[in-house]
């Protein structure tokens, strides 16, 4: 039991990445869409370039979004509104009306045949108001159309404009009476009718709405079937509108019959292989040309967790609405593991992203064209990314690579550049803008994962920071002797094309472990007072030596990024205080070099080479006293070479040639410090 947990123990590392990688895989293909995968690509304008297509079972053709939106849009235009007429309403006004009629109408001044005929065309007029009905006013636009007016539960088409409005119920009554040669008592039949007149015809807006509900629901979304064996394209033939409705209905038809023939689980298996193999390439990668990457837990990880977290957004936007799909800024991946890591390891998982994604798009040739194509224009525009003109611009270039790609796409589909769908260019406009968002998301990163972008490194080179003004206070001669570190390193690391802002960075913060003693540290004493006369050579050596172990724990204390702290750690490797070490020779026989020698590590990195080939040829160029051309060429060979012999750089990736530039830019730096001249002959 106890050898289990020990092999466990030792192989953690390996168990976490197999965990991770396996759920991984299984969190891809999850959010696949649940569908088998149609075998053959197409594009309308291009060729069939496969074996004669014959259908492979019965299937519908689907009429396209445009012909069903046209069929929605020609049923909304012919639909007839719905009135509900109140018969109540006729009722009342009647028994109204033969109550104010004798009012008007009195006995007293007219006779009795002349009531007769007043009446009888009073009523007529009642009856000739409410025969289809009355309504308050009549809706504009709607005097040519028919409508249904609702009686008794019963529906009867009508022209709308035989309803009666209480607007112009003056004029109908002239007109009326006219007819009936009554004019000369227009006024008391006006008195009679006004206020008495109520509408009893009103727009059904619920049931207008259901009859419209219904007729759309009758919509076909197909015309006409296929049926088993019929040739649908035949190779060579261009996909053109009829026979690409076609293809897109097999598609259809073929992912759904697929999956519902109880294939779920090979489908599944299939898709469960592909992704598999594509994160196994990337798992391969950083295994054989990242290998520092590759042993971190947490960075392997946040890949892992970028290429999933983009799937994952982009299977939604697919399932919700595949229109959308160039609304995801995909781009934003290649351009985070650029500023984390490196060029070649953010076009690697980009290309590996996007031939996942090939799976659940649709055009997968087009997307996966357009998606590299805008990934190596963000890895090669984007650089310096603390200054913020630098991603403008870079989404910029990106957002017109989208745009000219698209209408180069168009034009091959259609053959000219008519019909532009606007809403595709707007939508690369808003991949833009959501591009931008990366700087945020940057920050975010760094504070989850502990990992350390050029903005950050910008913002810890400010020397006006707390911990880099207190070092300037405590320990001045070292805050110097940093700056000139920090300028030897970064122009060494910029001849060999490292990492000059992270050299910077280590350069100015690899000696803070001095503000522990500071007075022990020669650069810092200002007197000729020597604390070392005070204790002896093991002590001194000790306080020496015990500067990178403070430096680690202050820097700890203020949250420094641990690639820094890597520069603390081993600017000095595992190289011997060789004064002392010397000095204890003389007064001891068998000394111990280990108690003379800095703990390591050695540097591992061509930054952390630099900074160990800078920090000793800056402190030791102290001691030249007059030096020339020659003693400084002389003087950075021997010290550098001497770390060479002691193997303090077998685990740095740096070659003898990149050292030699090193060399060269130290000496050129030198010379200008020192100001030396040629000497003119007199």
């Amino acid at each position: 039991m106890r050898n289990f947990l020990d092999k466990i123990f030792k192989n953690q590392s390996h168990i976490y990445k197999t965990i991770l990688y396996i759920v991984t895989v299984c969190f891809i293909v999850f959010f696949f869409p649940k569908g088998g995968q149609f075998k053959y690509e197409f594009q309308k304008g291009k060729t069939w370039q496969y074996e004669n297509l014959y259908a492979p079972f019965d299937f519908s053709i689907n009429k396209s979004e445009s012909d069903v939106l046209n069929e929605k849009n020609q049923i909304q235009d012919e639909k007839l509104d719905y009135y509900k007429c109140d018969l109540q309403v006729f009722d009342d006004v009647s028994a109204t009306f033969d109550k104010r009629f004798p009012i008007i109408f009195s006995s007293e001044k007219y006779n009795s045949r002349q009531l007769v005929t007043l009446k009888e065309a009073a009523n007529d007029i009642l009856n000739n108001l409410y025969e289809f009905g009355v309504v308050r006013t009549k809706a504009k636009g709607s005097v040519f159309k028919d409508i249904y007016l609702v009686k008794n539960q019963e529906a009867t088409r009508i022209e709308y404009n035989k309803l009666r409005s209480i607007g112009y119920l003056d004029s109908s009554i002239d007109a009326f009476l006219k007819g009936r040669g009554l004019s000369s008592f227009s006024s008391s039949y006006k008195e009679l009718f006004s206020g008495l007149v109520k509408p009893n015809v009103s727009f059904d807006k619920d049931l207008t709405q259901k009859a419209l509900e219904s007729e759309l629901s009758k919509i076909s979304h197909t015309r006409g079937t296929v049926s088993e064996g019929d040739l649908i394209i035949a190779r060579g033939e261009v996909v053109e509108a009829e026979n690409l409705n076609v293809l897109n209905s097999l598609k259809g038809e073929f992912a759904s019959e697929l999956w519902a023939n109880n294939n779920f689980y090979y489908i599944i298996s299939g898709y469960t292989v592909l992704v598999a193999l594509v994160l196994m390439m990337l798992f391969l990668f950083l295994k054989k040309y990242r290998i520092e990457i590759f042993e971190n837990n947490t960075k392997v990880t946040f890949i892992f967790f970028n290429m999933a977290l983009m799937v994952f957004i982009t299977t939604l936007v697919v399932k919700y609405n595949e229109a959308y799909i160039f609304v995801v800024p995909l781009c934003i991946l290649p351009l985070i593991i650029k500023t984390f890591f490196d060029a070649r390891l953010a076009l690697f998982v980009h290309v590996l992203a996007v031939l996942i994604l090939g799976f659940v798009v649709p055009n997968s040739y087009e997307y996966i064209f357009l998606q590299i194509i805008a990934g190596i224009i963000t890895i090669l525009t984007v650089s310096q990314l603390y200054k913020r003109a630098n991603l403008f611009i870079s989404v910029g270039q990106i957002t017109l690579i989208y745009m000219v790609g698209y209408l180069a796409f168009h034009t091959i589909h259609e053959g000219n550049l008519k019909n532009i769908e606007w809403f595709a260019l707007g939508l690369f406009l808003l991949n833009g803008m959501i591009t931008l968002f990366v700087q945020p998301l940057i920050y975010i990163y760094e504070k989850i994962f502990g990992l350390v972008s050029d903005v950050s490194l910008l913002e810890l080179s400010d020397t006006n920071s707390s911990l880099l003004k207190e070092l300037s206070n405590k320990a001045p001669g070292t805050f110097h002797h940093s700056m000139q570190v920090s300028n030897l390193a970064e122009a060494a690391a910029n001849e060999i094309g490292a990492n000059a802002m992270l050299v910077r960075v280590g350069a100015l913060y690899h000696d803070i472990g001095k503000m522990e003693n500071p007075t022990f540290f020669t650069e810092n004493q200002i007197t000729n007072v020597n604390p070392h006369d005070e204790v002896s050579s093991k002590e001194s050596a000790k306080i020496i030596i015990d500067h990178v172990i403070n430096g680690i724990e202050i820097a700890r204390k203020n949250n420094l990024p641990d690639r820094v702290i890597d520069f603390i750690r081993s600017h000095h490797g595992s190289t011997t205080v060789y004064y002392f070490y010397k000095k204890q020779q003389a007064v001891e026989e068998n000394v111990n070099i280990e108690d003379f020698s800095y703990p390591g590590p050695l540097p591992f990195s061509k930054e952390t080479a630099i900074l160990m080939m800078a920090d000793s040829v800056e402190a030791a160029s102290k001691s030249l006293k007059n030096p020339t051309f020659l003693i400084i060429d002389q003087f950075v060979d021997k010290i550098i070479d001497g770390q060479m012999a002691a193997g303090q750089f077998v685990n740095a990736n740096i070659t003898f040639r990149e050292i030699a530039s090193v060399k060269k830019v130290m000496k050129q730096k030198l010379t200008n410090i020192y100001h030396l001249r040629v000497e003119y002959p007199e």
